[in-house]
């Protein structure tokens, strides 16, 4: 045993123990082309899988201020869901295959049994994605945070056939925005949330604010973001059937989809064509937000929009409803008459 490292508050042997517990959770997520975990660096034989000409698609992200009411709640097997999550549904955004997935833990302490429940969680999505958690790192830094702190964050990277991109460069006037609904809040906007909640109206995470029909406060802000691969996958193997994708996540509707819009279009938001969840108009009315900013921080219960060309629509509505997805066309593509990208309609 490192004598001198645990001195200075670093235990090897803890550390050994996590790989322990986290070997049954990786193994859960196994899929073809994916080597095993233990090496200097994560394998994956991308010539197994067939495509003709590949693309490589990453993405990178963490989980954000989510982690404090993880703690607040001492509840730590879903965070791991929220990480995969913000990472693939940024790649399944250009029409990509996740194919595997690393994590990054820091903390103040390595606690085995909680840093298991985390990895739990980034497993559990991994296996939603259908990609392989091929590796990942765990970092005790004492002194850098407290014992009972820790950080996450994580990489994908998939594949999609080079003539399948989904870049946003057929996008035309008149195509149709369908919505796949959200889980929740996911994992953006969390800093105001907690503003809200707990600093400026002092609630607690297990009071049942009457909107949220019995639910508490705890259970619905930590519900774990969720991931679109399965829902997505029917449609990118069709022929042509989506235009653009676009996950709404930090800066929402208005800053997320002028990303993929080609300049001179814009996209009209009917905002009657779906159910906001309570929790978003409970936030709104306590901290008294503007009704345009909620739409610039929060997914307001639709954490996908897609794009589709009206010929197409219905095909890809039939596609959803077979694989029991639900879904609501909430808006289309119109000229940018004013130099605003996004609008927001009660009613088109």
């Amino acid at each position: 045993m490192p004598e001198a490292y645990e001195k200075a508050g670093v235990s090897v042997e803890a550390g050994y123990e996590v790989v322990n517990r986290i070997k049954s959770h990786v193994a859960r997520t196994a899929r073809p082309g994916a080597g095993g975990i233990g090496g200097f660096g994560g394998l994956f034989d991308l010539a197994s899988l067939g495509y003709k000409e590949p693309v490589l698609v990453s993405g990178t992200d963490g989980v954000g201020t989510k982690l404090m009411v993880a703690k607040m709640m001492n509840k730590h097997d879903t965070i791991g869901q929220d990480c995969v999550a913000m990472c693939v549904n940024d790649i399944l955004a250009q029409g990509a295959e996740p194919l595997f997935f690393l994590d990054y833990i820091a903390c103040g302490k390595n606690d085995p049994s909680l840093l298991e429940q985390v990895v739990k969680g980034v497993a559990d999505g991994c296996v939603q994605a259908g990609a392989a958690l091929v590796g990942g790192e765990t970092a005790e830094m004492p002194d850098m945070y407290d014992a009972d702190e820790y950080d996450l964050a994580g990489f994908t990277v998939g594949v999609v056939e080079k003539s399948k991109v989904i870049d946003g460069t057929k996008i035309a006037e008149g195509d149709v925005l369908i919505g796949l609904p959200s889980s929740g809040i996911h994992s953006n906007g969390y800093s105001l949330v907690r503003k809200v909640l707990f600093k400026d109206h002092d609630l607690a995470i297990d009071s049942k604010p009457e909107e949220l029909g019995g639910e508490t406060l705890g259970e619905e802000i930590i519900k774990p973001t969720r991931i679109y691969a399965k829902a997505l996958k029917p449609l990118f193997d069709g022929d042509d059937l989506l235009h653009g994708v676009a996950h709404i996540t930090g800066g929402a509707f208005i800053e997320k989809v002028p990303r993929i819009i080609p300049e001179g279009l814009a996209a009209a938001f009917d905002i009657t064509s779906w159910d906001v969840p309570p929790i978003f108009r409970l936030l709104q009315n306590l901290g008294g937000i503007d009704e345009l900013e909620m739409y610039n921080i929060f997914n307001m219960g639709i954490g996908m929009v897609l794009i589709v060309s009206p010929d197409k629509a219905s095909e890809v509505e039939r596609i959803l409803d077979e694989h029991g997805e639900e879904h609501h066309t909430v808006g289309r593509i119109v000229k940018d008459i004013d130099g605003t990208r996004v609008q927001l309609h009660k009613g088109l």
